[in-house]
């Protein structure tokens, strides 16, 4: 399989690394060689079954635009533009392009939001209060996480109400990413956690989720197929 991938950041870096290990033929772009989507040209596009999509909130509209319009497939790991979701929806669809995106592509965090809206589910209606706090490298733009936005998107589910999670965003150094989220009652405290300890998870599910997407078109949420790849 040909895959672009867009950003040549760490995690960039790291998912080209994955897929070239997987057998895939793989080239990169970095933001500077793909400023304002340039490269992204249909004749260029065609050389390719589908794109990763790691950059910035800024640059990944244009490169969703750019790659949707002709009916490419693109995974979307940037996260910060969702604002757009519907937009890009609607673009995918009348193109009959591929879009997939997700606000974290480590299936341990897919496991830990299934978790976090069983655990609120069962303590919401017996006086506990929730919280979550992130923890990111200080390159991080976007804030609070993509992931721990869907947290908080779960523990409303579980609760069955708008109940206004408070999210702390904290960047430093290097930091991989930890999720954290704590349940505090008069009596205890029940804390649920996600810790990454390097980025390949986050690059082994993006190349597995654009080998899923490949075959396909629509749009799809990664936390609603992971189980499929």
């Amino acid at each position: 399989m040909r895959i672009l991938v867009l950003g040549q950041g760490k995690t960039g870096k790291l998912v080209t690394q994955v897929a070239t290990e997987r057998g895939h033929t793989v080239q990169g772009l970095d933001i500077q060689e793909n400023a304002g989507a340039r490269a992204l040209t249909p004749a260029f596009l065609a050389d390719f079954d589908v794109a990763i999509d790691f950059t910035t909130p800024e640059a990944v509209i244009q490169n969703m635009r750019a790659c949707l319009a002709v009916g490419a497939k693109i995974v979307v790991a940037t996260t910060g533009w969702y604002a757009s979701l519907e937009e890009m929806r609607a673009l995918a669809e009348s193109t009959h392009a591929g879009l997939l995106y997700g606000t974290n592509f480590s299936i341990g965090v897919q496991v830990m939001l299934k978790l976090a809206q069983q655990m609120v589910a069962s303590l919401a209606g017996v006086g506990y209060k929730f919280s979550i706090v992130e923890t990111h490298h200080v390159t991080k733009l976007d804030k609070p996480s993509g992931t721990a936005i869907s947290i908080a998107e779960m523990v409303e589910r579980g609760a069955g109400s708008r109940i206004g999670v408070p999210i702390e965003s904290v960047r430093e150094g290097d930091a991989k990413g930890t999720h954290v989220l704590e349940a505090i009652s008069e009596v205890d405290r029940v804390v649920l956690t996600h810790e990454a300890f390097s980025r390949l998870g986050l690059a082994e599910g993006s190349v597995r989720a654009a080998e899923w997407l490949a075959t396909r078109t629509g749009c799809y949420d990664f936390r609603d197929v992971y189980t499929e790849l």
